[in-house]
């Protein structure tokens, strides 16, 4: 299924590029004058999180229906095509301001100056994601030590703390690894509020690209710590070990009740109003199988 979700994200990835330069060319045709054709697909970009879980709810609603009549009497009947393409939360904020998406999917809490933006337009959201602290599975710090301060994760991120021994000595003596997201991105602003506080990120971090890349690492280098979300932690258990933070687990209950605090909202943006074609997308996400789809790659549902 995984693989599957993923192959579908990169031919989406695909046809984007397709469809944009395409219409380079209806730009540069337009001394023809061509009559500019309707555009009925729905292109969503953005957070790398968020992608699998629109690009599994795409193709479930595109399956069901077909074509747009189907979905609503009143649209016609044009095959469903919507186009997902990764690029972070960043992106995700940008492509839906510029218009260069028609949604804008965005893993992180929004700021006052950023949800205006969006005044006339949409802010949806499908669930939360919580960030947890992961390690690999074989690496013996998830028996000796399975709970961290604050303080120690930041002394660990900000590499003032660069050898297991140096947080206890019954650990291995071996170079720990950081692994945190780009550095600006949604991730990273959540892990700096909920955690570093401005305190600088280690210069010897790697900065990954993408949440699946960063869950690789940690999953691929024993001696790898990093921020991975919650849906990746709870598809990998036998991979990826939690570690709880100032004596809170990331349980189901601690993120209900907001105890564990590392946490983040998944979105969908749009700068207009959706139109009809869009709004029934919307309503499909938020339906008991959209949602289904949220609780099923290991992040929490929005409460229906």
């Amino acid at each position: 299924m995984k693989r599957r979700i993923w192959l579908s994200v990169l031919l989406c990835c695909i046809l984007a590029f397709t469809m944009l330069a395409g219409c380079a060319s209806n730009e540069t045709g337009s001394e023809n004058n061509a009559a500019p054709t309707e555009d009925y697909s729905i292109k969503i970009g953005g957070s790398s999180t968020l992608a699998p879980i629109i690009a599994q709810c795409a193709d479930s609603f595109t399956e069901e229906f077909k074509t747009w009549d189907k979905v609503d009497t009143s649209l016609p009947e044009e095959p469903i095509v919507i186009f997902v393409s990764t690029g972070g939360s960043g992106f995700g904020l940008k492509s839906a301001v510029d218009g260069t998406f028609d949604f804008g999917m965005v893993s992180k809490n929004l700021k006052d100056e950023e949800k205006e933006q969006f005044a006339n337009g949409s802010i949806t959201q499908l669930g939360s994601d919580v960030l947890i602290i992961g390690v690999n599975s074989e690496n013996p710090v998830a028996q000796v030590k399975p709970d961290l301060t604050t303080e120690e994760l930041v002394s660990i991120f900000s590499g003032k703390i660069k050898n297991w021994q140096e947080l206890d000595p019954a650990l291995p003596d071996r170079s720990i690894v950081v692994a945190v997201r780009d550095l600006g991105g949604g991730a990273s602003e959540v892990f700096d509020a909920a955690v570093m506080k401005g305190t600088p990120i280690s210069d010897e971090a790697l900065q990954i690209p993408s949440m699946g890349a960063l869950a690789g690492k940690i999953m691929d280098n024993k001696d790898t710590i990093g921020y991975v979300s919650s849906g990746l932690v709870n598809q990998n258990p036998d991979k990826i070990t939690p570690i709880s933070v100032d004596g809170i687990a990331p349980t189901l209950e601690n993120i209900n009740s907001g105890a564990y605090k590392i946490g983040r909202a998944l979105l969908l943006v749009s700068k207009d109003k959706p139109d009809n074609m869009e709004q029934k997308f919307l309503d499909y996400l938020l339906s008991e199988k959209g949602l289904g789809v949220v609780e099923e790659l290991g992040y929490v549902p929005v409460a229906r």
